[in-house]
């Protein structure tokens, strides 16, 4: 059964049958009062009797709730519930539209609101006879909706009074108007709930204003029964399935877990199929025979049984057959929410979910006959784009470097200036003042100004002017962030060249001040500008030596930086214990940085044994860590930081909206890392938040400021016209700039774009030569398609040594092309069948993915892209704002 009933008859305009209601109505009150000893008792032969003249008489009562429980336990009281129910659906088969007015208004057990229960679109009380009046002159069609929950149901999602359906029924009226063929300013309805038993439900009465107008057919019915069931049930789907029973929810989470692992399988595997490979060979014949459009709406009847025979053969795969099965109980699952007949099963190639496999397997064809080199493993595009952001956030996560420039702990020891007998033989001190380092209350002002806080934006122009006055007088410390102004260019234009001279002036203050008084604070800020190369060339060495002698005496940044050298083997031998212990020191002093490099080693076990409790722990301090520095300095990489573990959940509970928040903050102050995020997050169709010009404007603003995360993304969506106006030129020139700064996916896309000579002119040498850095750095599918290109031997001289090389790489990470193809380098007579094969189970693989994620509710309701934006659209239409999905409830 489903979990709505939903009927929808109609009055005319007579009064045939008055009588009978009338007497029905009066003796309504007492009819169901049955002694509590006969209650479970046995159904008694005048109520079967009756029941069977009901049921032949109105054949669709035999769908109600109450007919099912009589089913299952025909006892008295049920045979009760069913008669009192068929009778209360059917009165309108008996009367004239006044008194089915006064009937349903006041009827026992309608929730009145004053003297009766009947509510409509207006705020002001009804007034019952005038309604009743109103309707009985009416020369239309009246219809009479019932709308029926279980009680459990209506109990657990709220809709057990008058207010809740109230307000249901006022947002459902224009779908009911648009599928009853009325006009939104002709519709009018009335409506009361009846709170019966085991039950409750709602009566409406409908009818146009315009005697001449509407009219409801069966599809109509079960369009306005699916709109009330995913309003009453999909509020939260998530808790509907939640609280289904326990058995209902067992069954459904082990369908789910076994598709996700069959679409493991099928995604990680291959096609070895002679029919499927014949008849792909087959269609691929018949296509270059075949003038006109090719897709599968456009072929004729025979090319089209082709195809639909090549799905269906797909569907005999082990996998595929698997699949289908649980995915056929996890719709029907959904579909019993709402519909009373489940639809029959049908041939794979027949099922409307998956009809995109046609115009896949007849583009695989086409690829087969031309002949075209092909790349496996690496689509759909967001698929590899995905991939490169997993890659991308361990790279942006994975800064070792204390982001934040730390004051000086009050009981340091901190020489003001160098001293003026000693100062260093190559110092570049200015006349206006020999070098010191004071956290100056001008100083802390200009930082105020730099960074902002909750209650003021940013002023670059009076950080800048006070940071020159600072730095002038000598103060290294504005130095060193009118670099950073210059470097990101805020309230200047960026300039590299003024940014170092800064910088090594900065660096210069810092060395001056150190020879005259030992600091370790002062050797902390000198071996972090040689570790990121600031002011002067990068050098870990020379960096390690300055946190080694600053870290000796328990200086806690320095004790986290050279622990991150150690992890990664810069400037010293890379020794995992050695960080261990080094970031352990660090955290002891609530450096946050330090817990969230604790919490990875946790993580993955090195350095360390594997402690997820301990990974936990140390991820939640570096969260609140990184808040209580963020509050105090509102520093923008503390700002990224706190907005990249809102957005993951990591240390705390995943909230975009606040990631959004930290990440805007952080992106107005130049950090190109939350410039790339908040262009990803407005790009996300699937978190709220999508937004294609905000995106656009932040991926140019972080591809410009060198992201080649950016540039990459930037110039996937130039490339194929998606959220801008489609523009190869731009898309191969950021791409480019992406690969010249090593990002190996953009050097794959590029090396892929030239090969392929779609959009560019082909030119194989220089797709080489990116697909060969790209595979240098690790890619799998660079290695893999160089495999391919020297194995085949047709773009390039063929290379058996080279392709088992690159192959092996390429296996070696996961690649199951590459893998089939070292297990088979010398049976193949015709690999492009095989690969045709494998990617469109692969495909295929995709889809039922795509589909246990809409069918599972996924993050949210995914429910296709259309599908969001109409209900969207349609929700502002009535008045409701863009993120009203909860049911709200007004009393009157």
């Amino acid at each position: 059964m489903p979990g709505i009933i939903f009927k929808c008859r109609y009055l005319k305009n007579s009064a045939v049958h008055l009588e009978n209601l009338v007497e029905y109505v009066a003796m309504r009150d007492g009819v169901e009062k049955i002694s509590a000893v006969s209650r479970d008792s046995p159904a008694s032969q005048k109520q079967k009797m009756l029941i069977k003249d009901i049921l032949a008489q109105f054949p669709d009562t035999a769908d109600v709730f109450e007919y099912e429980d009589y089913l299952k336990h025909p006892t008295a009281e049920n045979a009760s519930e069913f008669i009192s129910s068929a009778l209360d659906q059917n009165p309108d088969q008996l009367s004239h539209q006044e008194i089915y007015v006064n009937y349903i208004a006041t009827r026992p057990r309608a929730e009145k609101l004053g003297t009766h229960g009947l509510f409509s679109d207006g705020e002001k009380p009804l007034v019952l006879s005038k309604v009743m009046e109103e309707v009985a002159h009416h020369t239309g069609n009246v219809w009479t909706p019932i709308i029926s929950l279980r009680r459990e149901d209506a109990a657990r999602l709220g809709y057990d009074n008058a207010a809740a359906w109230m307000a249901l029924i006022r947002k459902q009226r224009n779908i009911f108007a648009e599928q009853m063929k009325i006009a939104p300013g002709n519709f009018r309805w009335y409506a009361a709930f009846h709170n019966e038993g085991h039950h409750p439900h709602c009566h409406m009465l409908v009818y146009s204003v315009n005697p001449r107008e509407g009219y409801v057919t069966k599809p109509a019915i079960e369009k306005m029964r699916s709109s009330l069931a995913r309003e009453i049930f999909q509020q939260d789907l998530i808790q509907i399935y939640a609280e289904q029973t326990a058995q209902r929810n067992t069954l459904y989470e082990q369908s789910r877990e076994a598709l996700k692992e069959i679409i493991g399988r099928m995604s990680s595997g291959v096609c070895e199929s002679g029919i499927t490979e014949s008849l792909l060979s087959h269609l691929a014949e018949r296509l270059r025979h075949t003038s006109g459009k090719k897709q599968y709406g456009y072929l004729k009847s025979p090319l089209k049984a082709i195809v639909n025979q090549i799905v269906d053969e797909l569907a005999k795969d082990a996998r595929v057959a698997e699949a289908y099965v649980k995915w056929s109980e996890l719709r029907s699952e959904v579909l019993r929410t709402y519909t009373d007949k489940l639809p029959d099963p049908v041939p794979l190639s027949q099922q409307k979910e998956f009809k995109h496999i046609k115009n896949m397997v007849i583009a695989e064809a086409m690829n087969i006959g031309g002949h075209h080199f092909t790349f496996e493993g690496d689509n759909p595009a967001d698929e590899l784009l995905q991939e490169a952001e997993e890659s991308i956030s361990v790279i942006l996560g994975d800064e070792y470097m204390p982001v934040t420039d730390e004051a000086p702990e009050d009981s340091e020891d901190i020489p003001s200036s160098a001293s003026e007998g000693s100062p260093r033989q190559d110092s570049d001190e200015t006349d206006s003042g020999k070098p010191y380092i004071e956290w100056s209350n001008l100083y802390m002002e200009a930082r105020a100004f730099l960074y902002g806080s909750d209650e003021a934006e940013p002023d670059f122009e009076r950080a800048l002017r006070l940071f020159l006055e600072e730095a002038e007088g000598g103060n290294a410390l504005a130095m060193h962030d009118l670099g950073r102004m210059y470097t990101d260019g805020l309230g200047v234009d960026m300039n590299a060249e003024t940014a170092f001279a800064w910088y090594e002036k900065a660096l210069s203050a810092f060395l001056d001040i150190e020879a005259n008084k030992k600091s370790r604070y002062v050797e902390y800020r000198i071996g972090k500008m040689h570790a990121a190369g600031l002011g002067t060339e990068q050098d870990y060495v020379e960096a390690a030596g300055w946190f080694e002698v600053a870290a000796s005496r328990n200086h806690k940044y320095a004790q986290y930086s050279l622990a991150s050298l150690y992890c990664r083997g810069q400037g010293v031998e890379q020794d995992y214990e050695m960080a261990f212990r080094l970031y352990g020191k660090s955290a002891a002093q609530r450096v946050p940085f330090a817990n969230y490099e604790l919490a990875k080693m946790y993580r993955e076990g090195i350095g360390t044994e594997k402690d997820t409790e301990e990974m936990e722990l140390n991820f939640e301090k570096a969260f609140y860590g990184f808040k209580r520095l963020e509050e105090q300095s509102h520093d923008d990489k503390l700002q990224y930081r706190l907005g990249q573990m809102l957005y993951t959940g990591t240390g705390t509970e995943k909230d975009l909206d606040a990631a959004i928040g930290y990440f805007e903050k952080a992106a107005r102050l130049g950090n190109v890392h939350a410039q790339y995020m908040l262009g990803r997050v407005y790009l996300d169709e699937n978190r709220g938040h999508r937004n294609s010009e905000k995106a656009v404007l932040w991926l140019t603003k972080a591809a410009d400021n060198g992201s080649s995360p950016a540039q990459f993304v930037l110039g996937k969506l130039y490339r194929d016209g998606s959220h801008v106006k489609k523009d190869i030129a731009k898309a191969v020139e950021l791409s480019t700039k992406a690969a010249e700064q090593n990002n190996s996916f953009a050097q794959f896309q590029i090396g892929k774009l030239f090969l392929m000579g779609q959009d560019v002119p082909k030119d194989v040498e220089t797709a080489v030569e990116w697909l060969t850095a790209s595979a240098e750095r690790g890619n799998q599918y660079a290695q893999y398609a160089l495999g391919k290109l020297f194995l085949i031997g047709e773009d390039v001289p063929c290379d058996r040594e080279a392709a088992v090389r690159w192959f092996t790489l390429s296996a070696e990470q996961g690649n199951v092309y590459a893998r089939y193809f070292l297990d088979h380098m010398d049976s193949f007579s015709n690999p492009f069948l095989f690969l045709a094969a494998t990617r469109l189970l692969h495909h295929l693989s995709r889809i039922f993915r795509d589909e246990q994620q809409r069918l599972s509710g996924g993050t949210g309701m995914q429910t296709d892209s259309k599908l969001r934006r109409k209900i969207r659209e349609k929700k502002i239409a009535q008045g409701h704002a863009r993120d009203d999905h909860e049911l709200k409830q007004t009393t009157y």
